[in-house]
């Protein structure tokens, strides 16, 4: 997967961290994403807790397979994970 690739690429799996938010309590946040809506990102943090994060507003770093970092605006990934992958696809 490259950096460029990310909007259209399956994210369930990745290591994603909340860099930037408009909610000052999820900055910081880390941990393995395990499901993926329209509009949020659920994760598993290293305490086993599942947190729902919006993807609007948010500024996420992913740490790639490869170990690379990939810093993007939620608002970029605001589609059902589906919809974007076929995007990415049709290209």
């Amino acid at each position: 997967m490259k950096v460029g690739d990310l909007p259209q690429e399956e994210l369930i799996g990745l290591i994603m961290e909340v860099e930037e938010s408009s909610n000052r309590d999820m900055e910081g946040l880390r941990g393995r994403i395990v499901d993926e809506t329209r509009n949020t990102f659920v994760i598993e943090t290293e305490q086993g807790e599942e947190k729902r994060i919006p993807k609007s507003g948010n500024m996420f770093i992913f740490v790639l397979e490869d170990g690379t970092r990939a810093r993007i605006r939620g608002d970029k990934l605001l589609a059902r994970p589906e919809d974007r992958i076929k995007r990415g696809m049709q290209r």
